[in-house]
C-alpha cells in the first residue's frame, strides 16, 4: 500500500538519506468544533522534526476534509479542537478506510473535545475502545524518552496527562493525548506564554509520534 512506501521513504530520511518532502495534514471536520485551533502548531512541529530528527517533511502542512479522498495522500493526520465533532456516514467510512489502509490519526484534546471524539471514534471502530498506552510503549521511547508517558503541558482539571490508542489488527492507528495539550505546546511561544522547557517537552513528544508512525 502507498503508506508502506511513505514509511520506507521517511525511514531513509531518518537514517540520513534525502528524499522529496512528505506532507502531513490537519483534519477539518463538521459539528461546530474549532478544528482550526492552534494554527501554528503543526508548522512548529514540522520544523522541530526536520531539525532534530533529520526528516524532510514539507514545511507547510495541508488541511484535509475528513470525507475527502485526498486524505490518502497524507500518511499522518492531526486533529484538535475544543468542542463538538460530527462525522457523516461518508466521513466515517472514509476515515476508517484511511486508517485500515495504513494511515495514522493523532488527536490532541484542546480541552472539551473528549466526549465528542470518543463518540465518533466508536462509530469508526465499533468493536474497539480507546486503551491507555502503558509507559513502556515504543511511542514514548523513540529519540526522546518519556518514562511517565505524555508530558503535562497545560493544567485544566488537575488530572494527569494520558495517552490513549486505538489498535486495528495489532497496529496502533490512532493516538489520543488527553489532559495533555500537546498541540498547545507546539504553538508559537507568544500564544500561550509557555516556558521554553514546556514547549520543548511538547515538541519532543510530537517528534516521538512522528518517528514512531514512520518507522514502525
Amino acid at each position: 500500500m502507498k503508506f508502506i512506501i511513505y514509511s520506507i521513504l521517511l525511514l531513509f530520511e531518518l537514517q540520513g538519506f534525502s528524499q522529496n518532502s512528505i506532507q502531513i495534514a490537519l483534519l477539518k471536520y463538521s459539528g461546530g468544533g474549532d478544528w482550526y485551533a492552534n494554527p501554528t502548531s503543526l508548522t512548529n512541529l514540522i520544523k522541530f522534526c526536520n531539525e532534530k530528527l533529520g526528516t524532510d517533511l514539507n514545511p507547510d502542512p495541508a488541511t484535509i476534509d475528513v470525507g475527502s479522498a485526498e486524505i490518502f495522500n497524507y500518511p499522518f493526520v492531526h486533529m484538535t479542537g475544543h468542542g463538538n465533532v460530527v462525522f457523516s456516514n461518508e466521513d466515517i467510512k472514509n476515515l476508517r478506510d484511511y486508517l485500515v489502509a495504513g494511515g495514522f490519526l493523532h488527536i490532541s484534546d484542546n480541552y472539551g473535545l473528549d466526549q465528542f471524539i470518543r463518540r465518533e471514534m466508536k462509530r469508526i471502530f465499533p468493536g474497539e475502545d480507546f486503551v491507555e498506552l502503558p509507559f513502556n510503549h515504543p511511542i514514548y521511547h523513540q529519540k526522546y524518552n518519556f518514562e511517565q508517558g505524555p508530558p503535562k503541558i497545560h493544567e485544566h482539571d488537575d488530572n494527569p496527562a494520558q495517552g490513549f490508542g486505538i489498535f486495528y489488527e495489532g497496529r496502533l492507528v490512532c493516538y489520543y493525548d488527553y489532559e495533555c495539550d500537546l498541540g498547545d505546546g507546539w504553538e508559537d511561544q507568544a500564544v500561550h506564554k509557555d516556558s521554553e522547557a514546556t514547549r520543548t517537552k511538547a515538541l519532543k513528544m510530537g517528534a516521538n509520534i512522528i518517528q514512531y508512525v514512520f518507522t514502525q
